[in-house]
């Protein structure tokens, strides 16, 4: 039992160094660049010696890639428990994908130098962490492709709709709207920036009633 706890502990220790790296690459490369950021400035921003970086990550564009993994999974986590909590409250698929929406905001407001990055590796060809950043990607993107896969399945949605085109389109507009709002109108809140978006998907801009 001692032994166990022992173990654990360390790996608890080390997850909380390995977020604290996190951290600190991400705010440094959105800041300067990846190019410009240095290992040892990551250690003194996390407050670590730089040995400690190799000993987590072999080199910085190892610690970037799993940086991209952590950042994704955590958005792909929170998109999941916004749809599986949308049905155990027996909510519709187009509540589902409302719910998703307003998680992925709040994600993109919690972690908006991330979100910055993520959004400017996508456009990038040249890196050695593409095939992972495409597989991360679309991890987020099929989380989305289910809940309308469903609602086509229901009856929902029409059974017309281009599924992963779709889903990366809802994908897509979350991101750009979210950064063009801590952009270039920070003062909204994300209350606003969701009943924007939430009508948008419901199909309530025209101004007709029916």
């Amino acid at each position: 039992m001692e032994s166990s706890s022992a173990t654990a502990g360390v790996s608890t220790r080390r997850e909380a160094t390995r977020q604290k790296l996190y951290e600190a690459a991400v705010t440094l490369i959105a800041e300067q660049g990846f190019s410009a950021t240095t290992v040892d400035e990551i250690a003194e921003r996390a407050g670590v010696a730089k040995g400690t970086v190799y000993y987590n990550f072999a080199s910085k564009s190892v610690l970037f890639e799993e940086l991209l993994r952590h950042g994704v999974g955590l958005l792909t986590a929170s998109l999941r428990e916004a749809a599986e909590a949308t049905a155990r409250a027996g909510g519709g698929k187009v509540d589902a994908l409302d719910a998703m929406i307003r998680a992925g905001l709040v994600f993109i407001d919690r972690y908006p130098a991330f979100t910055q990055l993520y959004v400017a590796e996508l456009w990038r060809t040249n890196r050695a962490w593409q095939s992972t950043l495409m597989v991360v990607r679309q991890q987020a993107v099929a989380v989305v492709e289910d809940v309308l896969r469903e609602g086509v399945a229901n009856g929902e949605f029409s059974d017309e709709i281009d599924v992963p085109l779709t889903a990366s389109a809802l994908v897509g507009m979350v991101l750009v709207a979210a950064l063009d709002w801590q952009s270039f109108q920070p003062e909204r809140s994300l209350d606003d920036v969701h009943a924007a978006l939430s009508r948008l998907l419901q199909g309530r801009v025209s101004g007709r009633r029916d």
